[in-house]
Formats: C-alpha cells, sequence, structure tokens
C-alpha cells in the first residue's frame, strides 16, 4: 500500500489513518513536515477537495515519496514542500542506514 498527501496553502493534507494502515514512511514524514513547521492536517478528503490542492505525493515502504503528476482530471506540480520531503526523507534514510551499518 501506499499513503497520500496533498499541499495546500504550505500545508500537508492527509487522510485520517482509521481504515487503512498508518505506514511507518506516512509517520516519518509526518515527524519530519513537522520538524520543518509544516503544519499538517490530518482529515477526511473527498473529490471535491482536490481542487485546492498544489502539489501531490504518496509515500510507501518500496516506493518512498513519490510525487503525483495527475489525479482524473485534478493536475498537481511537485513544489519546495514536496521536494523538501524528498530531500529531508533522503537524508533521514541515509543516517539510518549509517547508524545500522556502523
Amino acid at each position: 500500500g501506499a499513503n497520500i498527501f496533498f499541499v495546500q496553502d504550505a500545508a500537508l493534507h492527509t487522510p485520517i489513518a482509521d481504515c487503512f494502515l498508518s505506514g511507518i514512511t506516512r509517520n516519518t514524514v509526518i515527524e519530519l513536515a513537522k520538524r520543518r513547521g509544516i503544519r499538517v492536517i490530518e482529515r477526511r478528503i473527498l473529490p471535491d477537495d482536490l481542487y485546492g490542492f498544489s502539489e501531490c505525493f504518496l509515500t510507501g515502504s518500496a516506493s518512498e515519496i513519490t510525487p503525483v503528476s495527475e489525479i482524473a482530471q485534478w493536475r498537481f506540480i511537485p513544489g519546495s514542500i514536496t521536494r523538501q520531503i524528498i530531500d529531508d526523507y533522503s537524508a533521514e534514510v541515509r543516517r539510518a542506514s549509517q547508524k545500522a551499518a556502523a
């Protein structure tokens, strides 16, 4: 599986983990965003809400963080928040790998 995040007004929006697995990568992204001072809003997201989102990405153990450019008729452009989360996640994974190898 994968989890989804959207960006609107410099905040991350993600569905409430009430009927799916709140994955390790999802939780790491939420923590990284909070460390950066990015507000994380967990809420129900309906199809009509997609009009207001500027960025979108998926998270998962295999795919890590994958930008999404479109869902049906909605288009998204990977912007500064998506790029920052990807960079922060990559640094976090490298740090964890270096600790494990030591």
